[in-house]
């Protein structure tokens, strides 16, 4: 009979790279680690790692075990959450990945209050620009702009997004409002340094109206944060994604222009390892995330080109 506890070094072995590692977690010694993983071996009587001194490789056995023990591990987590959620509520680390200016201006905050009301979970925050393997680096869930089109993953639908071109009311007073594309041309536009991207390229319309428009300004950076800081200064248009800027086009400080030249939608979705059962932490989560999210969306002014949050979808 396979130990349920060796299987769960075996797991926290992998996603934390070592043997070692995962005793610490599981409050056992190096030496005892192993030979846990020798009896779940012996027990099998397969090979589940390649072990050396720097790096763990799973065999194949041991990548079909690894796989099918996460969701026996995940569902026994989720029956536990389900007997005990109406006594002790959530509890546990869930570990949250995301791109570092949505991480900062929406899931950081999210997190905080929603440790505050659940005090038996810890959060712990992945701020990545790159889309990292949720399975490999054991993430509970990911919020990411689209959906994925890993097979192993499901995803939830949040809110819509999309980008805009927005200015400041001082910049619009002083130079004029633009009414078409080629009114661009006449203004001071804040354009991205973007690798492998070509320099003062935005592409507006949708489908097969979709086109890449040149662009140029006086300013132009490599990072985000400065063009916005530039956009609020009064310095010029920038074209951001609508969620980097949503409480400014909520409270007047920016304000959208050329709507009607709306962009391709690629919507927020978080992500998750493909399960039967999500353990309560993370499905609370999520669901605190979509209504902070839905709460910011309805206060957005009118005729911005978003549709309504509508519908969740899963894939």
């Amino acid at each position: 009979m396979i130990d349920l506890n060796d299987a769960a070094l075996f797991v926290r072995a992998i996603t934390a790279g070592s043997l070692s590692a995962a005793g610490r977690e599981l409050n056992c010694s190096p030496a005892v680690a192993s030979k846990r993983l020798a009896r779940l071996e012996a027990n099998l009587g397969v090979r589940l790692i390649h072990r050396t001194s720097r790096h763990l490789r799973l065999t194949e056995e041991g990548a079909i075990f690894y796989e099918r023990c996460t969701a026996i591990l995940a569902d026994m987590e989720e029956a536990e959450a389900a007997v005990t959620a109406g006594i002790a509520g959530p509890r546990g680390v869930l570990k949250v990945t995301v791109s570092v200016a949505f991480g900062r201006n929406w899931v950081g905050p999210c997190a905080a209050a929603f440790t505050r009301k659940h005090p038996g979970v810890k959060v712990e925050l992945n701020l990545n620009d790159s889309v990292v393997d949720l399975i490999d680096g054991g993430f509970d869930v990911a919020v990411r702009i689209g959906a994925p089109e890993d097979s192993r993953l499901v995803s939830r639908r949040l809110v819509p997004n999309r980008r805009v071109i927005c200015a400041s009311p001082k910049y619009l007073k002083r130079r004029g409002t633009p009414q078409t594309i080629a009114d661009l041309a006449q203004h001071d536009c804040l354009t991205s340094q973007v690798p492998g991207s070509p320099l003062g390229a935005w592409t507006l319309g949708t489908g097969r109206q979709a086109r890449s428009v040149r662009v140029t300004g006086p300013l132009s950076a490599d990072n985000g944060e400065l063009i916005y800081d530039w956009a609020l200064a009064g310095h010029g248009l920038a074209f951001k994604s609508v969620w980097d800027v949503v409480p400014d086009l909520a409270s007047g400080r920016l304000v959208t222009v050329l709507d009607a030249y709306a962009t391709e939608s690629y919507d927020i979705h978080a992500v998750y390892p493909s399960r039967r059962f999500l353990p309560a932490k993370t499905r609370l989560f999520v669901q605190a995330l979509c209504e902070e999210l839905d709460a910011a969306w309805r206060k957005l002014p009118p005729g911005i080109g978003l549709p309504a949050p509508g519908a969740r979808t899963r894939r």
